[in-house]
């Protein structure tokens, strides 16, 4: 089954690998397959919107910056102002509640509460009937999630609020969110990795992690900034040889060292992983444009 063919594709990986590049590129990706999307950001960056070309809303809004694309950054405590609403069924009474000390250092004290309404959020940015009955659903909802440490946890608790609600809403919406959290027709897993050994090493632990707590595999495996293999060991000498002991010929060597060692982790990420993996090459700039995240997209367009 397609990637993109999910409700949601939930991005994350260890901390600064490019996850929000590679969620804006999905998201692009899908959008020019005629896809309503929108990359739902988690953490309140708001990077995405820029990354296509766009300018980002206020927390919590759905903020259109493309053909069929939007962006927004998941606002918890909006969530929980949204869900309390369609729960009582009176947005002045939620208001109320909402608005008190006493609710606030509940739910600040909740374990899993924060983490659980930006769960709920994901889910109901595709249904159908979206809280909201004046906003329409997407086709796909790309997450780009928190570092994966943070990420299991927050997956997690739909499971662990709904075996400790029991009965009632919260129950009820919970266990709904948890089935389709666990179900591969609906939702997907990304990894973004960057070709190097600590990155290589969470993800591979990363996946034993989503396994044990969802029961689920990640996808695909995207690996982020692969640098080019120019030369075969013999062109290499040649080439170093031409430069004639220079300053150029270090750095020639030293860049050649780092791709080799680069392709060493990619070799032990392909020999460990139980999903495909691709590449996508090292970009030579200080900062990321649009045209950049398109031709990201036109990569994983293909190979996906």
């Amino acid at each position: 089954m397609s990637l993109l063919a999910r409700q949601m594709v939930f991005v994350t990986g260890k901390g600064g690998v490019g996850k929000t590049t590679v969620a804006a590129a999905l998201a692009l990706a899908a959008a020019e397959q005629g896809k309503r999307t929108v990359v739902a950001e988690v953490g309140g960056a708001a990077r995405a919107a820029r990354l296509l070309g766009g300018t980002a809303g206020e927390p919590g809004v759905e903020t259109q910056v493309g053909d069929k694309l939007w962006t927004m950054t998941i606002e918890p405590w909006k969530v929980l102002e949204e869900w309390i609403a369609r729960i009582l069924g009176s947005r002045s009474l939620t208001g109320v509640l909402t608005r008190s000390n006493f609710f606030r250092a509940f739910a600040d004290a909740a374990p899993g509460g924060m983490e659980l309404g930006t769960v709920v959020k994901t889910w109901e940015l595709a249904q159908r009937a979206r809280w909201d009955k004046k906003s329409r659903p997407y086709d796909l909802v790309i997450v780009d999630g928190p570092a994966s440490g943070h990420a299991i946890g927050m997956l997690r608790t739909p499971g662990t609020f709904a075996d400790i609600a029991r009965v009632g809403p919260i129950a009820t919406q919970s266990q709904r969110v948890r089935e389709w959290l666990e179900d591969y027709r609906e939702t997907a897993y990304v990894a973004v990795a960057l070709p190097g050994e600590l990155p290589v090493t969470e993800t591979l632990e990363l996946g034993k992690r989503l396994r044990k707590s969802l029961g689920r595999r990640l996808e695909t495996i995207v690996v982020n900034g692969v640098l080019p293999d120019r030369f075969t060991p013999e062109e290499l000498e040649q080439v170093v040889g031409a430069a004639d002991g220079s300053p150029v010929a270090t750095e020639i060597r030293q860049a050649d060292g780092r791709a080799d060692n680069q392709h060493e982790q990619l070799t032990r990420l392909e020999a460990d992983a139980d999903c495909p993996i691709h590449e996508l090459p090292f970009l030579f700039t200080d900062a990321l444009t649009p045209d950049d995240v398109a031709g990201l997209a036109d990569v994983l367009r293909d190979v996906l």
